[in-house]
């Protein structure tokens, strides 16, 4: 189940609230497109801004409009144990079929805390847990040890490894048989070379086939996945020049994928310096948006 290309989808805004046209506009673009999954509410999906109600309306479009055909998993960590609990349960009742709980953030906890929280979230629900590790978000890497621990809890099955070290994905690997998925898009190819079995993907906002078909050809064409890799690798570059999801929403809007770029406070909309040195990525994303298929 987790594996592939996954989406971890933006969360489409217009005047302040969520826009369910182009929400499920998107949806239907990852069902054709030959994503593998999606991650609703996630970092990407601005989930620390989104109400509860916004949370359980987001991930009920999902499973409506894509569940039938792929693994539905919402972001469903916070910096609280509690918290991040009572929304796995949540998730867990509406029919996810797997949660993806971030690092608490803010907290920074021990090797130790992180594994009670981990723990206590896989004992009270009946959901895949995929860990996500991202020290530029949390300010803590999990070690690791740490991971290797907690893999052996029959309900953490996955992580989403984002610290940009492959050094850390061969050390994670050589240690447990936990699915490592690549949270960097630039790195998804080099990360499956050492075991990586996928991506969670910014980038397959703007050009999911591209990035499902270069984790699709690896296995058996790394030839033809190192060309895809080179084709992605200066559009994810220009997806992560200001915070994520800004510069990712800002080219949505300019290819006409969704219907406005607008952020949640306390993110605001990239700077016209920003828009300057994506112009070219954007190019190269509406080439390949616009090419047929094959």
């Amino acid at each position: 189940m987790f594996k592939g290309s996954i989406a971890a989808l933006v969360s489409p805004m217009r005047d302040g609230k969520l826009d369910e046209r182009s929400l499920k506009r998107l949806l239907a673009m990852h069902r054709a497109a030959g994503t593998s999954g999606v991650v609703p509410a996630g970092c990407t999906g601005e989930a620390a801004t989104l109400t509860a109600d916004e949370r359980a309306r987001i991930l009920s479009i999902c499973l409506d409009e894509v569940g039938d055909a792929m693994p539905v998993i919402p972001g469903t960590g916070t910096n609280s144990t509690r918290g991040t609990i009572e929304l796995t349960q949540a998730a867990e009742r509406a029919g996810a079929h797997g949660a993806l709980i971030i690092t608490p953030y803010y907290n920074k906890p021990t090797p130790e805390g992180q594994y009670r929280h981990y723990r206590a979230v896989a004992e009270a629900s009946n959901i895949p847990i995929v860990i996500y590790n991202v020290p530029s978000r949390t300010g803590v890497n999990m070690l690791p040890e740490t991971i290797a621990r907690l893999a052996e809890h029959p309900r953490i099955v996955a992580i989403k490894e984002a610290s940009g070290s492959l050094d850390q994905v061969s050390a994670i690997l050589g240690l447990s048989a936990i699915t490592v998925l690549s949270g960097d898009d630039s790195l998804t190819l080099p990360m499956m070379s050492v075991g990586a079995k996928g991506v969670v993907s910014v980038a397959a906002n703007v050009v999911p086939r591209l990035v499902a078909d270069m984790v699709a050809a690896y296995p058996t064409d790394p030839g033809r996945a190192a060309e895809l890799h080179a084709r992605l690798w200066p559009i994810a570059r220009a997806l992560f020049v200001e915070t994520n999801p800004g510069p990712v929403k800002h080219a949505m809007a300019e290819l006409g994928l969704i219907d406005d770029g607008e952020l949640r406070a306390p993110l605001a909309e990239v700077t016209a310096e920003t828009r300057g040195r994506m112009a070219a990525g954007i190019a190269l994303m509406r080439k390949i948006v616009e090419e047929p298929r094959a």
